[in-house]
């Protein structure tokens, strides 16, 4: 398969260039190659679509206050100004264990970008292009890549751009009074303060035609398709739209958007989140979410699988066996295994395997965990597990319990 750089990847909202690194309200939307990602107004991260690289094992992250999705990886900043990633390492577009005073990231598809408190703009990744060659950008209020080329929004509205230039999607040297930048497969877009918008590079299927476009609040690039809001809620998308990606016509109550590779996300004003466009790795499968709620999924738990009345002696040093049952809406073999809990006690790195427990015909999840870390007392009638699955979605679990002296 061709391999295709990511866009935009959520990370442009219309504000001041002055006001930039403090512009993004909790919720947000990033759009990777092949799957979504969200971020709740709680700080935790969920993701739905490819998880080939595990690109999508989002669900342990807290504290979140952005997110980034590459082609096959994806990026988290921490309020602390701290960066997590996961995916895809091969060329080194994980490597932000060591990066401080990040405000704002953004993700190519195979480097990821941050921006410093000072201004400054850091890489790490592929760097063939010289799309990571930011070292001597000062200045700079937003940053926003796409596959083999990484633009910079200034202070002053003028616009610097390094990496691939094939197409002439690094020409930006000209344009002033630009707010917000949003990079696509070869080609960048610029949303001017007058709400009008400028773009260059690939034209091939139409994705810079928006010469005509008026009160945008902030534009997203995709593959091949651009994306922009306007001030009354309502999308318009040009460029090719062979798999509905550019299907925005009905959409209102628009706050951001985003553009993948094939597809585009809008977040609601709600937390409700919209997609078109691809389905082939189940990357617009959003109807569900609710970035500003913090639900948590009811799942059924089996505590000694089979061992009615479940009896546990508190004394023992030994551990007690839990099994997650899948059912037709929960696939307990996506949980998260390093976030999962039982009565406050992690569990121990036995067992793990999936296994059909209750003869069903789906697959189960089976944890141990250690009796006596258990936070359980004489009188106890109940047990309950928490967790999260891969994606990010809180689940808990309960069942009846005999406790024993």
């Amino acid at each position: 398969m061709k391999r295709l750089p990511v866009v935009l990847l959520g990370l442009s909202l219309l504000f001041s260039i002055m006001t930039w690194s403090s512009a993004f309200a909790d919720m947000q939307v990033a759009a990777g190659g092949w799957n979504t990602i969200g971020l709740k107004a709680d700080g935790t991260v969920v993701a739905v679509g490819s998880n080939d690289a595990g690109e999508s094992n989002i669900g342990s992250w807290t504290g979140i206050t952005r997110v980034a999705a590459g082609e096959r990886h994806t990026i988290g900043l921490k309020a602390d100004g701290t960066v997590v990633a996961v995916g895809e390492k091969g060329y080194g577009e994980c490597n932000v264990g060591s990066w401080t005073g990040i405000t704002q990231v953004a993700a190519g598809s195979l480097h990821t970008v941050g921006l410093k408190t000072d201004g400054t703009v850091v890489a790490v990744g592929w760097n063939y292009y010289g799309q990571c060659d930011v070292g001597s950008w000062t200045g700079i209020a937003q940053v926003t890549t796409c596959g083999n080329h990484t633009v910079g929004l200034k202070v002053d509205g003028t616009v610097v751009a390094v990496g691939w230039n094939y197409y002439g999607e690094g020409n930006v040297g000209i344009w002033t009074g630009i707010t917000q930048v949003a990079a696509g497969y070869q080609h960048t877009v610029g949303l001017k303060t007058d709400g009008t918008v400028v773009a260059v590079g690939d034209n091939s299927s139409g994705q810079c035609d928006v010469g005509s476009w008026t009160g945008i609040t902030q534009v997203a690039g995709g593959a091949y398709h651009t994306v922009g809001i306007k001030t009354d809620g309502t999308v318009v998308a040009v460029g090719h739209n062979g798999m509905t990606q550019c299907d925005v016509g009905s959409w209102t109550g628009i706050t951001q958007v985003a553009g993948g590779y094939y597809h585009t996300v809008g977040l609601k004003a709600d937390g409700t989140v919209v997609a078109v466009g691809s389905t082939a790795a189940g990357q617009c499968d959003v109807i569900m979410w609710d970035l500003m709620s913090e639900t948590t999924l009811n799942v059924n738990i089996d505590i000694k699988p089979n061992d009615f009345p479940n009896s546990i002696n508190l004394k023992n040093k030994g551990n007690v066996p839990v099994a997650i049952l899948s059912s037709p809406t929960f696939d307990a073999t996506t949980v998260d295994q390093g976030t999962v809990e039982f009565t406050g006690a992690p569990a121990l790195s036995i067992g793990g395997t999936p296994d059909d427990v209750n003869g069903d015909g789906l697959l189960d999840l089976v944890l141990h965990f250690s009796t006596q870390s258990l936070s359980l007392n004489s009188g106890d009638t109940e047990a309950c597990l928490t967790g999260k699955t891969l994606s990010g979605q809180e689940f808990k679990g309960c069942d009846s319990v005999n406790i024993v002296k």
